[in-house]
């Protein structure tokens, strides 16, 4: 145990400290964090591709009561029958359409004999000054529409909504955060309109079927979490090896009596007599 003492020394210990941290980061938050993403990749592609070759079924199958949601149907093409609420308008800011700085358009739904459920209109383009363009107005009339089914998304904590331009703007569309906001309750789920709807505007595309560089990051992860410990084994041995191999060669030079003569001396230093 005496050739690990150097173990004990700080410098050792504070690489060690270091190592063990790293390696519990790679398997408790780093690998898990990755392998996570790309789960909930696959299993939402693997939604829309189900909902390319799915027909539409009515809404009120899959959000029965006010206070449903659906995470297992989202992107499952739904219909429903009922009236806009043209009144209560929303805008969700800091969006992506096609490339390009968009506002989607949220209004409440309320279907017939159902839910009122939440819908996103479509994009449009804001204008300078990040300004909310004109907007279409909805049909007042009752309408069926087609639409994508989507989960809510988690409000934005640090960033609160406001009004400008005449409209209520917020950073996410959190069903419950706007429920809250234009008070009238909503579904927990929203629609996504779908081309050629009774008060869309700009259509939403879908999301490229690509599962990203998530698995591949997750195993690299998991690869340094194995990898580490071991090169810190590696190094502990090999400062074993470079220390036994030192006191070796201390051992033979010591064994080894010193030269007297100046002739010893010569013979030693040179390897030969002078």
């Amino acid at each position: 145990m005496r050739r690990l003492a150097f173990l004990l020394r700080p410098g050792w210990i504070a690489l060690a400290i270091v190592v063990i941290a790293f390696t519990y980061l790679c398997f408790s938050v780093l690998a898990p964090w990755q392998l996570g993403k790309n789960t909930k990749t696959s299993r939402e592609n693997n939604q829309i591709q189900r909902s390319l070759t799915s027909d539409p079924v009515a809404l009120k199958t899959l959000l029965p009561q006010q206070d449903s949601s659906a995470p297992d149907g989202q992107w499952r093409k739904v219909t429903a029958t009922g009236h806009y609420l043209p009144d209560k308008q929303v805008v969700a800011r800091l969006r992506v359409a096609d490339g390009d700085q968009a506002m989607e358009v949220l209004l409440p739904f309320v279907v017939d004999g159902g839910p009122t459920v939440l819908v996103d209109r479509g994009y449009v383009r804001p204008l300078p000054g990040s300004r909310v363009p004109p907007i279409p107005p909805p049909p007042r009339d009752a309408v069926t529409l087609t639409a994508r089914l989507r989960d809510s998304e988690g409000p934005v904590l640090d960033k609160e909504s406001f009004v400008s331009d005449g409209v209520r703007q917020v950073y996410s569309i959190s069903t419950s955060q706007i429920a809250t906001l234009i008070g009238t309750p909503l579904a927990g789920s929203y629609l996504q309109l779908v081309d050629d709807q009774p008060g869309g505007l700009g259509v939403i595309a879908l999301p490229h079927l690509d599962a990203g560089p998530f698995l591949s990051y997750g195993i690299q992860w998991i690869t340094f979490g194995v990898v580490a410990p071991i090169l810190l084994g590696y190094f502990a041995y090999a400062e074993v090896r470079a220390r036994r191999a030192e006191k070796e060669h201390g051992n033979v030079r010591a064994e080894k009596p010193a030269p007297t003569t100046v002739e010893e001396k010569l013979t030693d230093r040179y390897g030969r007599r002078r």
